[in-house]
């Protein structure tokens, strides 16, 4: 026999159901599956690779003039990002990979906390947040360099002057974000293993969800000065996911003054011969 819950207990029950029931509907709210007709891509990004270091094909190997370091400064082995495995690089540009490896890590963009460009910043071991609405424009916000780019999806045009993170032109291929960068200046490079490209350099993106928290994430190069053909990366990028998931500060500046401005930064002057 099955003893009848008393009335308040009963009555408990069916108010918290009701709260689950409003929070589910309260979530799925917050987080619709389509705005405006396009796919939602709101959320904090992040790419779980090794491109940031070398966007081709790697093995593990160590920076012999961190040695002191030890495993910490070792570069983890990575496999390629790019469709056939190798950059076409064209005879001189490759020689000025060569020149910009030999004077790594000062000649990195990335050590002197320039923004990054794109599609760098993608990939880079930091989270990115898209907010995108109803209007007309996408933001792109990046935790490292506290870097942004507006996507501009009516007001197409081509950047009077060459920019960091370039001009963002966007459009919809069905269910696809398509974003073609102009503008990019020549001095961001596309890892730390010294890849570069010209100013002449046109990226297309294209962001594509599988899942509500992973996006194919594509990028093809065009810069004739630089490379033989076109050429393309890809990889997955991941959502998010956790509660409290927030872009945080990283305001590297303060990092690269040394780097930066070392000969010119004031310092204590030493003592003449005859002080103790």
């Amino acid at each position: 026999m099955h003893r009848q819950l008393p009335a308040t207990v009963l009555g408990l029950l069916a108010v918290t159901a009701a709260c689950l029931a409003q929070t589910a509907i309260a979530q799925e709210r917050e987080r619709p599956e389509r705005i405006g007709g396009n796919p939602n891509l709101n959320g904090i990004w992040q790419a779980l690779n090794t491109a940031h270091w070398n966007i081709e094909g790697h093995s593990a190997e160590p920076i012999e003039r961190f040695w002191q370091l030890g495993a910490i400064a070792a570069i983890p082995a990575g496999q390629s990002v790019v469709v056939g495995g190798d950059i076409p690089y064209l005879p001189e540009a490759l020689a000025k990979r060569e020149e910009n490896r030999a004077g790594w890590p000062a000649s990195d963009p990335e050590a002197n906390c320039y923004m990054a460009g794109i599609p760098r910043a993608t990939y880079m071991p930091y989270p990115f947040q898209i907010v995108q609405g109803e209007g007309d424009t996408i933001l792109f916000s990046y935790e490292y360099a506290n870097a942004n780019r507006p996507v501009y999806m009516t007001d197409h045009q081509i950047a009077p002057v060459d920019l960091w993170m370039g001009r963002s032109n966007g459009s919809w291929d069905g269910d696809t974000l398509v974003i073609e960068v102009n503008s990019n200046i020549d001095q961001t490079w596309f890892d730390r293993a010294g890849n570069h490209h010209s100013s002449a350099m046109l990226v297309t993106e294209r962001y594509t969800l599988i899942t509500d928290d992973v996006m194919q994430y594509e990028a093809t190069i065009d810069d004739p000065q630089t490379f033989s053909r076109p050429w393309t990366i890809q990889m997955p990028l991941y959502r998010r996911i956790e509660e409290n998931a927030r872009l945080l500060e990283f305001n590297c500046v303060k990092f690269s003054e040394e780097l930066l401005y070392g000969d010119f930064m004031s310092r204590d002057a030493e003592p003449a011969a005859d002080e103790p």
